[in-house]
C-alpha cells in the first residue's frame, strides 16, 4: 500500500511541476478576419513549447499557452509575424505581408 501512495505521490509531483511551467500570455495582433486567425493558430502549432492558441479577432487578440522552459514570449511574437501579422511591438514580415489577402491587411486593402 505504501508502494502506491509513493508512486502516486511522484506522479501528481510531476504533473504539478509540468502545471506550473505553463504561461499564459495576450498579444496583440493584427488579424483582421477568420482566414487570419486560422493562418497564426497555424503558426503557433508549430512553435515549440505552444500547448494552444485561440485568436479573438474582434479584439485581434492572440492568447497562447505555453511551456516557458520550452519557449519564450518573443519567439511566440516571431512566430506570429512570419505569416504577415504584426505581435504587440514586432513588426510584420514584410514580404508575408505584401502576400496578404487585400482584406488581411491592417487597413483591409492594399496600396498598389
Amino acid at each position: 500500500m505504501k508502494k502506491i501512495l509513493v508512486i502516486a505521490l511522484i506522479i501528481l509531483g510531476g504533473y504539478i511541476n509540468a502545471s506550473a511551467q505553463d504561461t499564459t500570455a495576450v498579444i496583440k495582433s493584427t488579424a483582421q478576419c477568420g482566414e487570419c486567425k486560422e493562418k497564426i493558430e497555424a503558426a503557433l502549432n508549430f512553435e515549440k513549447g505552444v500547448k494552444s492558441s485561440n485568436v479573438n479577432i474582434e479584439t485581434k487578440e492572440v492568447t497562447v499557452v505555453y511551456n516557458s522552459q520550452k519557449t519564450d514570449i518573443n519567439k511566440i511574437r516571431t512566430a506570429i509575424s512570419k505569416p504577415g501579422y504584426d505581435a504587440d511591438e514586432v513588426p510584420a514580415d514584410e514580404k508575408a505581408y505584401k502576400r496578404l489577402k487585400p482584406c488581411c491587411t491592417k487597413d483591409g486593402h492594399k496600396d498598389e
